[in-house]
């Protein structure tokens, strides 16, 4: 399954953000968003056998994230990605989590 670039009609701060999906495999997915073209938050989806989907946002401190932004990015994400799910009904549910990246830890091939 290919990445792909999906556009996202919410705001940050009065910024334009976009998303685009990193990863995906059968039951889960991430996806990062972009404003300004700089990292400004993650997704990651994972699709329960009982149809519910559970997510993590992880929100990026260097983004001046706001009590609105937050909820404003969670149910246009919803809207725009996640028709078959919806949180209002109990069927989607996300933990927020506040942060930096450090890292990117990568497996290294050896050549021999």
């Amino acid at each position: 399954m290919g990445l792909g670039v999906l556009s996202f009609s919410g705001n940050l701060a009065m910024k334009p953000v976009r998303w685009i999906r990193t990863l995906r495999t059968n039951t889960s997915e991430r996806f990062l968003a972009l404003a300004d073209g700089a990292d400004a938050a993650a997704i990651e989806l994972h699709y329960m056998p009982n149809g519910t989907v559970a997510g993590t946002a992880i929100l990026l401190d260097s983004m001046p994230w706001t009590e609105h932004d937050i909820a404003g990015l969670l149910k246009s994400f919803d809207e725009d990605f996640l028709p078959d799910v919806d949180h209002a009904q109990g069927t989607l549910s996300f933990t927020v989590v506040r942060g930096q990246a450090l890292a990117n830890y990568e497996g290294i091939t050896s050549e021999t």
